[in-house]
């Protein structure tokens, strides 16, 4: 059978051309050393590695109402939603609901009825008073429930300099080859490369949004609890004086996130059959949009300057089809997602942003949009070229 024509991203401007020769002559970035999964990333200092620990230590830990959990929250600790296989890792055990409402080009994540986040449980101050969990707003246009992503790994992703997405972007298609990947931004024009549909520019954005949508725990950065489907909480229902986190421990939990080291690629005696597997990945266009390799930059840490990483991902947001159930946000229509890493797939369980696909060959096959035309090239594939790409996807 034929193979599929090799689908190729765009010329990059004379610019970036000069960036990537001199990057050319440089000295290559190193891979990181393997580390057991759920570790910190080799080469940090010891008050890095302290820090790490003491992040961990308030990662696991059980939280109560009297400290200032809730009232309104999905979970009682970080780790119960991020546990698979094992603490950072993602998980299906708790989704999260989201509600959005997408009319004539607009998104609203309907703040004043609740959220685009509608906690699920609340704590006996609440229940007390009849309250309980956050109903979808009637006003609502789509609701769905996602998974806890894998932490693993994004403070490498952080380290990527903004030049390197953006030179990946082709919002208009100029290459002609069906991929429009865009920068997610703020208003403000900051670049924000966490979450499903890019929801935090950084790892601390990241940490604190969900301390304070999973837990209900408020910060410096965000001072005020949650509303109840929009509405205020009922007075002396929160014994816990705002905020209830202190800097010191948002930038313990930050840390422990940001040095979390990403999944080692495991030891393989088939090298030959997993490159091949890795070449029809390419070939089919897969690789346009996971892109395999980036290179972090200059960072303060040390341990996370100039490193290698192959995480399978351009970090930009891509159509991949509008469907029933798909929710919107400010930087991203329904159908649109910020491309996941791919790296550790072979420690998931289920696959695709709400965990709909129980197998790699599912989740595949989901792909719609952008990502239509490799799933096509994967389903014209003889069985034995689908078995390759499916084994080197479920070794990552």
């Amino acid at each position: 059978m034929r193979s599929p024509p090799i689908r190729t991203r765009r010329v990059p401007s004379a610019s970036v051309l000069g960036v990537l020769m001199l990057a050319a002559c440089a000295e290559p970035a190193p891979p990181l050393n393997p580390v057991a999964l759920g570790e910190p990333v080799p080469g940090l200092t010891e008050a890095e590695r302290g820090r790490f620990l003491l992040g961990r230590a308030l990662f696991e830990r059980l939280a109560t109402p009297e400290e200032g959990l809730g009232p309104l929250f999905n979970a009682e600790r970080c780790s119960s939603c991020h546990d698979d296989p094992v603490p950072g890792g993602g998980g299906a055990r708790i989704p999260v609901l989201k509600a959005s409402r997408f009319h004539e080009g607009v998104c609203s994540t309907l703040p004043e009825a609740g959220g685009d986040n509608l906690q699920q449980r609340v704590t006996p101050a609440l229940q007390d008073l009849g309250i309980r969990a956050e109903p979808v707003p009637g006003e609502a246009t789509a609701s769905a429930f996602v998974t806890a992503p894998p932490l693993f790994g994004l403070g490498l992703l952080e380290a990527v300099p903004e030049a390197d997405l953006v030179a990946l972007a082709d919002p208009e298609d100029a290459d002609g080859d069906g991929i429009r990947g865009r920068v997610p931004r703020r208003p403000d024009g900051t670049l924000v490369r966490f979450g499903r549909k890019g929801d935090a520019a950084t790892v601390q954005d990241f940490v604190e949004q969900a301390l304070l949508l999973e837990l209900g725990f408020t910060s410096p950065r965000f001072p005020r609890e949650e509303p109840w489907a929009g509405q205020p909480l009922p007075p002396d229902v929160d014994p816990f004086p705002d905020p209830e986190m202190t800097p010191e421990a948002v930038t313990l939990l930050t840390d422990y996130v940001r040095y979390l080291a990403p999944p080692s690629p495991p030891s393989r005696a088939d090298g030959a059959d997993e490159g091949e597997g890795e070449s029809l990945f390419r070939e089919i266009g897969c690789a346009a949009c996971h892109v395999p390799e980036l290179t972090t930059g200059e960072v303060r840490e040390g341990a996370l300057s100039r490193v290698s990483i192959r995480a399978y991902t351009d970090l930009l947001l891509h159509d991949m089809g509008y469907g029933p159930g798909d929710v919107c946000t400010p930087q991203a229509a329904p159908g649109e997602y910020r491309t996941a890493p791919l790296w550790g797939l072979r420690h998931r369980t289920t696959f695709l942003h709400g965990g709909r696909a129980t197998t790699v060959r599912e989740a595949i096959q989901a792909h719609g949009g952008e990502g239509a035309p490799s799933r096509a090239a994967f389903e014209a594939l003889q069985s034995d070229a689908q078995e390759r790409i499916l084994r080197f996807l479920s070794g990552l």
